[in-house]
């Protein structure tokens, strides 16, 4: 009988050095690597455990982050094959990393985010979109400095598909211009901000670019002499109009265009437009399912009726509208599947319309009623009777609504995802109701003085989906209701429990079993110290963005911990804290700092501040006492500045305590109105 010869598994590397991980084919460990995608630190220790893994997972790579561009002549050579780069962590992206860039991954390279950065030109653009011919999408928002040169050498991308230019206020109708002619194939476009762009440059837009799907002119200053082109794209889905003050109803009616394709308008911010000029902007509009108003002219039976011809309408949002029973009649009587409504801050909405509403639409899966001071336990009664699949209720601040409300919501609407009850009237009873919502996700509850552990622990016990808990000064809450959400809830990424009195280190035990913890806000908790904060930073290495303001007993020996576990941290508020250079430099190690809050930490000095500013190389954004501007060497705040990083200076007295009635003025209510 013949022996037959069994095949070795070929190493998957260069080096032939024994290893088990060898058996293991090139195809699993990509799909392995697949699952890591989400975690960059699990990726980079998959890729230490072996040279095979680590020469797979270079050529894997197509989606990279890198923190800051001096990584990018190491980034260049390890990763050949990259086609989605995100420089949005990189403030300052000069020519000559553009020039790189472009010759580098001149075959592959298809997306670029350089919405944060600064220092390149038209030169370094050229270079990118000359060499780089497969880019299809590309994102300078915020890119100030650009001007029509940068636009001419954006038209040399012949194969874009999507671009942003949100705020490249410098860019004019010429460079528009430049980029309508060049970009043939643009899909998407946002002009947001674009102040010296007007009719001229949107009408070259759309009549050279027939494929736009999606155009934002948001704040520009058109007038209906463009619309007409812009309606005469067969593909337009998305048109946002927001704070477009040179459109009104005498420009509209003049007219003699439709869109047909249209899906979604946002006409926010027009006050110039009311039923007369919306009817005409819409006319022959046949899959219309989403339209903007908010801010807008009040809500008639006449601008309802607009909306008639629309059977595939799913979605209306009216904040900040004045509503009248007649425009309620109507909106009740549209025969459209409606399945958003938003109503925020909508003055005249009261329980009898509301109620008649929502009986008209049953179907309705997300409802914002927040700051509608009129709706009372009627309302809520018949919503939850007639919108039993309702995934979203945000009613922040209806201050009549009773506590024996919420427990109706719990009762009747077992779908709920969200649920924003802020500044309300819940009580344990309504959580408690509330908690059988086993979907729910996100739970809003700050200053709800009502609740108290006894309702948070059966929620925590209950949702263990919950991903966002707002406590903010919840004040009835302490360390065992935290402790029962930390147990129950392991999704969770943020929470706020800003301002409450009885939460101590405990809580911050209990939360740092949240492994996904990615936000935590703790400003004003004077029971916490920096043994809370640091098994925060031991459990919640995920976490990147930490609020410690007004913590007087968080010091360096929590800064330590930090700097040594929580290298995703992003931003840090450590104002009033007793953080000392000691700290503040140890934080300065964390690579991925970008934002920092520093206002009246008594131990800090100017050596210490200027060593860590100088140390932290990530630093975009910066918040300083301007007592610190004289006393802080200008080459150092030249130097910073140079690499990208914004200094904000405040001049605010020092506070020891905030102002009792600060949260009620900034949740929307006169000072005549707190009790």
């Amino acid at each position: 009988m013949k022996t037959q010869s069994k095949r070795r598994p070929q190493p998957l590397s260069p080096d032939s050095s024994p290893n088990p991980f060898d058996i293991l084919t090139e195809e699993i460990v990509c799909k392995i690597l697949d699952h890591l995608h989400n975690d960059p630190f699990a990726t980079k220790a998959f890729s230490l455990t072996s040279k095979a893994f680590y020469f797979i997972e270079s050529r894997h790579r197509r989606i990279l982050k890198p923190l800051r561009p001096e990584l990018l002549p190491r980034i260049f050579h390890r990763y050949p094959f990259v086609s989605h780069l995100d420089l949005s962590m990189c403030p300052r992206v000069d020519d000559n990393t553009l020039n790189v860039i472009s010759s580098t991954w001149k075959a592959t390279l298809q997306s670029i985010n350089l919405s944060r950065s600064r220092f390149f030109t038209n030169a370094g653009l050229s270079s990118l979109f000359v060499n780089c011919s497969g880019l299809v999408e590309v994102d300078l928002c915020n890119a100030t400095q650009l001007t029509d040169l940068a636009a001419s050498a954006i038209a040399e991308a012949k194969n874009l598909e999507r671009l942003s230019l949100a705020r490249c206020k410098s860019i004019t109708d010429m460079g528009i211009g430049c980029i309508a002619v060049g970009c043939r194939k643009l899909t998407s476009l946002c002009l947001k901000w674009c102040l010296r762009v007007g009719d001229l440059g949107v009408e070259l837009i759309a009549l050279k670019c027939k494929q736009i799907r999606s155009l934002d002119l948001s704040y520009l200053p058109i007038t209906e002499k463009s619309l007409n082109s812009v309606l005469q794209l067969q593909h337009l889905e998305d048109l946002v109009l927001e704070g477009c003050h040179g459109i009104d109803d005498d420009g509209l009616s003049t007219l003699d265009q439709s869109c047909k394709s249209l899906k979604m308008l946002n006409l926010s911010n027009c006050q110039n437009v009311t039923h007369t000029g919306l009817s005409y902007l819409i006319n022959g509009t046949e899959q219309l399912q989403q339209i903007i108003l908010a801010y807008g002219s009040s809500v008639t039976s006449d601008l309802v009726k607009c909306l008639n011809a629309y059977s595939k309408l799913q979605s209306i949002k009216l904040d900040g509208c004045t509503v009248t029973w007649s425009g309620i009649k109507a909106m009740a009587s549209l025969n459209a599947p409606v399945k958003e409504l938003s109503l925020s801050k909508c003055l005249g909405l009261t329980d009898d319309g509301l109620s008649f509403l929502v009986q008209s639409h049953k179907d309705l899966r997300k409802l914002d009623i927040t700051c509608c001071r009129k709706i009372t336990y009627t309302s809520i009664d018949i919503i939850t009777n007639s919108c039993t699949s309702l995934t979203s209720l945000r009613m922040e601040s209806c201050s009549l609504i009773p506590k024996e409300a919420f427990v109706l919501i719990g009762a009747r609407c077992s779908f709920l995802e969200e649920l924003d009850a802020t500044d309300n009237e819940i009580d344990d009873e309504g959580l408690k109701s509330i908690s059988r919502c086993s979907k729910l996700s996100i739970l809003k509850l700050g200053i709800c003085s009502n609740i108290s552990d006894e309702g948070l622990a059966k929620v925590g016990s209950s949702c263990s989906m919950l991903k966002e808990v707002d406590l903010y000064r919840s004040v009835a809450i302490s360390d065992e209701g935290i402790a029962a959400i930390g147990e129950g809830c392991p999704a969770l990424e943020m929470i706020n429990i800003a301002y409450n009195d009885k939460i101590t280190d405990n809580s911050l035990i209990s939360l740092s079993k949240c492994r996904l913890l990615k936000a935590l806000e703790i400003r004003g908790c004077l029971g916490v110290s920096s043994i809370g904060l640091s098994a925060i930073a031991v459990g919640c290495k995920q976490l990147t963005v930490l609020d410690i303001k007004k913590c007087f007993n968080i010091n360096d020996n929590g800064m330590l911990p930090l700097a040594q576990f929580s290298q995703n941290l992003k931003q840090i508020n450590l104002s009033y804290c007793s953080v000392t250079d000691v700290g503040l430099v140890a934080l300065a190690s964390i690579s991925r700092l970008q934002n920092m809050t520093i206002l009246h930490l008594a131990g800090l000095t100017p050596n210490g501040l200027a060593a860590a500013l100088l140390a932290c190389r990530a630093l975009t954004k910066v918040k300083l006492h301007a007592s610190f501007r004289p006393l802080l060497p200008q080459s150092i705040l030249g130097y910073m500045e140079a690499h990208g990083c914004v200094f904000h200076w405040r001049d605010k007295a020092f506070q020891k305590e905030m102002d009792p009635k600060g949260w009620k003025l900034h949740f929307g209510r006169s000072s005549s109105e707190v009790p």
